[in-house]
């Protein structure tokens, strides 16, 4: 189903708004995020799809149909939580069955939909555990099987793995790429990390201050930003004004800013001379503070060991710098 959203606004005050003038598409079955720093309205855009907020203005499609005086469960949408919210008291069966139960429907069908969503997580074995009993990465995924046994039209997923620890965050999202691969559910995805965006989503759309700043698949948020603010947001990287020395060095053209990702630097014997002042090993990669001739600081990865206070020469690639 596709899912439109058309000039989106929201205020809670006066002199605020939280949403200001959103547009999108959502594809049938594509894995959309809406990625941004706290407070720029992606959860209030979400929370406005599901129903249990009302726009100030705008219109919210799916299909063709306007939804935006439709309550929650007349929507047919699913929600993941951030915090689980799944009942402490009922096993991981009975959890899962609420919804399609919540539809009255038939026992048969009931149980067909939890095995299903059950099988999809591969948690078939613990379907009569509490959730006292299971991990954090389990419980969320119970939250995800809870979603898919309604068979919703869209997956509201908010912030869903930001609870979890380093190690559990990136087996969940490889969990959740395989069950998006297998179901094929549209999904609208919540969050503040780059890397589960990256690695996710279909597309992305970078908020900020209430407004889409950009909209595209991840490799060209990342690699081609709109602006200035989309590229600092998507990882480390490297600003010089237009008229910089170094900008001018690495045959920047005149008249924008240019980036340079931290990566993208390959030292060689003659290029743009620099001071090392800080090396940070951090395992796949060396992280050096360097300072340029006109006293520059910038940020470099590199795959060898570099002592503070030695002289390095690097360069850019002229398809690697970023005109902002």
């Amino acid at each position: 189903m596709t899912i439109t959203i058309r000039h989106l606004t929201k205020s809670f005050s006066a002199d605020t708004r939280v949403v200001n003038d959103v547009s999108f598409t959502i594809q049938p079955g594509e894995m959309f995020f809406l990625l941004g720093p706290s407070g720029c309205g992606k959860t209030t855009v979400l929370r406005m799809l599901a129903g249990f907020i009302d726009p100030d203005g705008g219109d919210i499609l799916f299909q063709e149909k306007r939804m935006n005086d439709v309550p929650p469960q007349h929507r047919n949408t699913a929600m993941v939580f951030q915090n689980y919210a799944i009942w402490p008291h009922l096993t991981v069966y009975e959890n899962i069955a609420y919804g399609p139960r919540a539809k009255k429907l038939d026992d048969d069908l009931i149980r067909q939909r939890v095995m299903k969503a059950l099988r999809i997580v591969r948690m078939e074995e613990l379907a009569q555990r509490k959730p006292a009993h299971l991990s954090g990465g389990q419980q969320q995924r119970v939250a995800l099987a809870r979603a898919l046994a309604v068979e919703p039209d869209l997956i509201l997923l908010d912030e869903p793995l930001s609870n979890l620890d380093t190690r559990l965050r990136i087996e969940l999202r490889e969990e959740l790429q395989r069950i998006h691969l297998e179901t094929r559910t549209t999904c609208l995805y919540v969050t503040h990390d780059q890397e589960e965006a990256l690695s996710l989503a279909d597309r992305i759309a970078v908020m900020n201050q209430g407004r889409i700043e950009q909209i595209g698949t991840p490799s060209e948020i990342y690699d081609h930003p709109a602006n200035e603010f989309v590229a600092r947001f998507m990882g480390e990287i490297n600003v010089l004004p237009s008229n910089h020395s170094l900008a001018q060095m690495l045959n920047a053209p005149a008249g924008r800013k240019v980036g340079f990702r931290p990566q993208s630097a390959q030292l060689v014997s003659e290029g743009v001379a620099a001071v090392v002042k800080r090396s940070t090993y951090l395992g796949s990669k060396t992280e050096l503070l360097v300072e340029t001739a006109t006293g520059e600081p910038l940020k470099l990865w590199i795959n060898e060991a570099i002592t503070p206070g030695q002289t390095i020469h690097f360069q850019v690639a002229s398809k690697n710098l970023l005109l902002l």
